[in-house]
């Protein structure tokens, strides 16, 4: 229990912290500060949104053609946020029912998302090259 929650906080800080400074010290400043990477920044926002609400309509749509045997929240953990986005999943669902357990079936979509972003990143590159 306390390797687990030191993986979830404090190393994960550390180590964002690490990612940040080595990030920051090779970055110029006039490079990093311009309307493109404002544009970068919103575009991803913008994706990320669309993706987690896409996810839920799906979710909902699969929720009623199976009768409801499924749960529509694990169609949120769609964005390639691993394991964050399952993770989150996972804590809203047991908010409303304490015996929902969704990380394990919210990970099958987390990964496919992940896989999802690859191919479309090797695509674009492969085609605006």
């Amino acid at each position: 229990e306390r390797l687990s929650d030191t993986v979830q906080n404090a190393l994960m800080n550390i180590v964002t912290v690490f990612l940040g400074i080595s990030v920051g010290a090779t970055t110029a400043a006039e490079r990093f500060l311009s309307l493109e990477t404002i544009k970068i920044v919103v575009l991803g926002l913008t994706a990320f949104c669309f993706s987690t609400v896409g996810g839920l309509l799906v979710g909902k749509i699969m929720y009623k053609l199976s009768g409801g045997k499924i749960n529509p929240l694990i169609g949120s953990a769609g964005v390639s946020a691993v394991p964050m986005a399952a993770r989150v999943s996972q804590m809203e669902g047991q908010k409303a029912n304490p015996s929902n357990f969704l990380l394990m079936h919210a990970m099958g979509p987390n990964v496919a998302g992940v896989i999802g972003s690859a191919i479309a990143a090797g695509f674009l590159l492969a085609v605006f090259k």
